[in-house]
C-alpha cells in the first residue's frame, strides 16, 4: 500500500479512537462499508451500524446490510423511516436531500444518545465536494461526522482500501437513493418509486451494474443511463431493446429512451444554478 493511503488509513483510525463510540449511518454501499468495518476493528461493540429502511432505499440494500453485519458480528439497528411523509420531499425540491438528511439523521441522533453513542458518523468523502448536495448541510448542522472526509479520503482511496481489507463492496456501483432518479418537481410516490426500482433491477439481471433509470415528464418518460461502453452491447444483445420497452412501460412508463451521454452521477443537477 503506498505511504500516502497508509497515512490516511491512521489519521481514520485515530479520528474513530477519539470519538470512542459511533452510530454509523451504513447503506451497505461502499464507503459506509469501509468505514464501519474499520469503526469495528477499532472500537469493537462500541460501534453500531444504523441502517433506514424507506421507500427510498431498495429493499437489496437493507439485506445486504444485514448480512454483512450477522457475517461481522455488529450490532445491526434498522431504522424504519417513511421518507414521504416529510413536509415537502412529495413535491421534490431541489432541496429534496437537504429535507430527508435532516429529517432522517435528527431520528439517527436521537437513536444513537438512547444507545448511549457518542457520535453519529457517515461515509461522506472528498469527492462529495464536486456536486450539489445539500444534504451536506444537514449534516453539518446536526454534529455528523465525517471521518472519511476528515481523513483526506477519496473514492478511488475508499476503494483501494476496501480491497486490501478483502471487502466485496471494493468495486461494487455506486448507487444514491432512489428519489435522485426524479427530475426536482416531479411528484415523489411510493408506486413511482418502486418502478425505477424495479426497471433497474431488470436491467441489473441483464448485467448492467452501473446505471440508472431518470423519471421525467411527469412520470412518463423514462431515461436509461449506462456505462458509454455498455451502449453498445444493449444495442447488439438480440431482442434486449424490445424486450426492455416493453418491461418498463408494463411498470408504467408511456416512453422509454437510452441517453447517448451515457451514465453520470447527479446528472439531475445538471443546469442547477445552486
Amino acid at each position: 500500500m503506498e505511504q500516502n493511503l497508509v497515512a490516511k488509513s491512521e489519521r481514520l483510525k485515530s479520528l474513530l479512537t477519539r470519538l470512542t463510540s459511533v452510530a454509523v449511518a451504513f447503506s451497505s454501499g461502499v464507503d459506509s462499508t469501509f468505514l464501519l468495518d474499520v469503526a469495528h476493528e477499532v472500537l469493537g461493540a462500541k460501534a453500531v451500524a444504523f441502517t433506514a429502511s424507506s421507500p427510498f432505499v431498495p429493499q437489496r440494500d437493507v439485506d445486504e446490510a444485514a448480512a454483512f453485519c450477522r457475517e461481522k458480528s455488529i450490532e445491526h439497528v434498522v431504522v424504519p423511516f417513511d421518507t414521504l411523509a416529510i413536509p415537502g420531499v412529495v413535491e421534490n425540491p431541489e432541496n429534496r436531500c437537504y429535507l430527508c438528511k435532516h429529517a432522517l439523521f435528527s431520528r439517527m441522533v436521537e437513536l444513537a444518545q438512547a444507545h448511549g453513542l457518542a457520535a453519529v458518523v457517515d461515509g461522506s468523502n472528498l469527492d462529495d465536494d464536486g456536486d450539489y448536495r445539500p444534504g451536506r448541510r444537514a449534516l453539518q448542522e446536526l454534529g455528523i461526522v465525517s471521518p472519511l472526509h476528515a481523513a483526506g479520503m477519496t473514492k478511488a482511496d475508499i476503494r483501494t482500501l476496501s480491497k486490501e481489507r478483502g471487502l466485496v463492496t471494493w468495486d461494487k456501483p455506486s448507487f444514491a437513493c432512489l428519489a435522485s432518479r426524479f427530475a426536482y418537481g416531479e411528484t415523489l410516490t411510493a408506486e413511482g418509486l418502486d418502478r425505477v426500482n424495479q426497471a433497474e433491477e431488470f436491467l441489473m439481471a441483464k448485467g448492467f451494474r452501473q446505471l440508472r433509470v431518470r423519471v421525467h415528464e411527469d412520470g412518463t418518460l423514462a431515461r436509461i443511463e449506462l456505462l458509454p461502453e455498455d451502449i453498445g452491447r444493449f444495442f447488439a444483445t438480440a431482442g434486449l431493446r424490445e424486450e426492455t420497452e416493453q418491461k418498463l412501460r408494463a411498470l408504467g412508463f408511456r416512453y422509454v429512451s437510452l441517453d447517448l451521454r451515457g451514465f453520470r452521477s447527479g446528472s439531475m443537477n445538471e443546469g442547477l444554478n445552486s
